[in-house]
C-alpha cells in the first residue's frame, strides 16, 4: 500500500521538504525564542540609567551610580566604598527607582 509519508521519503524532493520541515520547527521553537530575548536585553541595557538597581548575572543587586559606552559602576550594598566596574552585559535585569 502506497502513503503519502512513504512517497515523500522516497522522493529526492520529498526528503528535502522533510528536513526544510524540521529546521524550521527547529528554528521556530529555539532560535527564534532566543532572539527574542537577545532583542529585549539590549533594549533595556540601552535604558540604563544611574540610580537604576541592576541584578547582576553573578547574583548581586546593586545601584549603578556612572555609565559608560560599554561599562558601569554599580554600587554594592550599604557600604558606600563597595564600587565595582563592570561590563553591561553582566547585568540581566533593572528595576528603575520609583517616582514618588
Amino acid at each position: 500500500m502506497f502513503t503519502l509519508a512513504s512517497g515523500l521519503a522516497n522522493s529526492p524532493l520529498g526528503l528535502i521538504l522533510i528536513y526544510a520541515v524540521i529546521i524550521g520547527v527547529f528554528w521556530w521553537f529555539l532560535m527564534r525564542p532566543q532572539k527574542k530575548e537577545q532583542k529585549r536585553l539590549a533594549q533595556l541595557l540601552s535604558e540604563l540609567e544611574v540610580g537604576d538597581t541592576v541584578l547582576t548575572t553573578s547574583g548581586f543587586y546593586g545601584v549603578i551610580i556612572d555609565i559608560t559606552d560599554d561599562d558601569v559602576i554599580v554600587e554594592f550594598g550599604s557600604n558606600k566604598n563597595c564600587r565595582i566596574p563592570m561590563q553591561k552585559s553582566a547585568i540581566v535585569q533593572v528595576e528603575k527607582p520609583d517616582a514618588e
